[in-house]
């Protein structure tokens, strides 16, 4: 299982390409689901685990590994199945994301593919709001087409764990309260729930949140603003994209705003789950402004508000 996962630093040769590798396995013998490799440390065999009282219904409980202890979620009973049951081919996929490390306990993980985000599609609009899916696609797999469901995992553990939108005192600079109301800020997300998280946020400032889901939705609502006469660094305030969506990830979306002299100036801001370290490296390779790992609402408003004291000063 650990050759599966290759090493971070040749993964991350397919980030600015418009590119990524999906993690398939199975919660269900009939379907099978994936999440981004990017977001898997390592794939192990499911250790034994130690109860954790008064935890949320999909804690299974705590495994230890290697000396840390990482909180086991059941992922089928978490995206609405019966509860797993261990079996001896029963894996534990161990992911970071939003800096937090958890175990995601499926039936069986099968393979990796590689694939381009304009292989991935949105859900279809059949599916309804309350699906766990970021995104489908389709591969070739053991000679036939199989539909792959990509869970968004951000909203299981929104479910999960409690993300708290509320500032800290001090962070909200009330001189400025004034100058955010109305002002426009352009985000982009597959994921609805991060959508909402950053939403609510910079609703608290005043300022009015216009929302993509991918990044070539964004680049076209952007363009439809240049062919309309708008300057784009008047109309919005900044950016805010995650990195990796349907069609369009956020660095070739940045790409893009940078090679268009229209919008070249756009102000850019990654907020991602990635890890920080791959994700600083990938922000000066393709020009973004700012990095912000998620979900640090304090950090997003200190974005916000330099931001505009750099335009009122300019």
């Amino acid at each position: 299982m650990a050759q599966m996962l290759e090493s971070v630093d040749q993964r991350t040769k397919l980030v600015g390409e418009n590119r990524l590798e999906l993690l398939l396995f199975r919660i269900s013998a009939t379907q099978l689901f994936a999440i981004n490799v990017f977001k898997v440390k390592e794939v192990v065999k499911v250790p034994a685990l130690s109860a954790m009282p008064g935890s949320h219904s999909s804690i299974i409980g705590v495994a230890n590994l290697r000396g840390s202890s990482i909180p086991v979620i059941d992922l089928r009973k978490a995206i609405g199945f019966r509860p797993s049951v261990i079996q001896p081919e029963s894996n534990l996929i161990v992911t970071e994301y939003n800096r937090s490390v958890q175990g995601f306990l499926v039936d069986k993980v099968e393979h990796i593919v590689n694939l381009t985000w304009g292989d991935i599609m949105p859900p279809p609009k059949t599916v309804g709001r309350d699906n766990y899916l970021t995104a489908i696609t389709r591969i070739e797999y053991q000679d036939k087409q199989e539909l792959v469901s990509i869970i968004d995992v951000e909203k299981v553990l929104a479910e999960i764990i409690h993300y708290d939108i509320r500032l800290s005192d001090g962070v909200l600079d009330e001189r400025l309260l004034p100058l955010m109301l109305g002002r426009k800020v352009l985000i982009v997300d597959d994921s609805a729930t991060a959508r909402r998280q950053v939403r609510e946020t910079l609703e608290q400032l005043g300022l009015e949140v216009v929302e993509a889901t991918d990044g070539l939705m964004a680049l076209n609502q952007l363009k439809r603003w240049c062919d309309e006469g708008k300057v784009i660094t008047d109309h919005i305030l900044m950016l805010i994209t995650d990195a990796e969506m349907p069609e369009m990830d956020g660095y070739k979306l940045t790409h893009e705003i940078r090679s268009d002299k229209r919008m070249s100036d756009l102000f850019i801001t990654l907020n991602t789950s990635l890890s920080g370290s791959f994700n600083n490296a990938m922000v000066e390779k393709v020009g973004c402004d700012r990095f912000i790992s998620k979900f640090q609402p304090d950090l997003l408003v200190e974005v916000v508000q330099d931001k505009l004291r750099e335009t009122l000063t300019s």
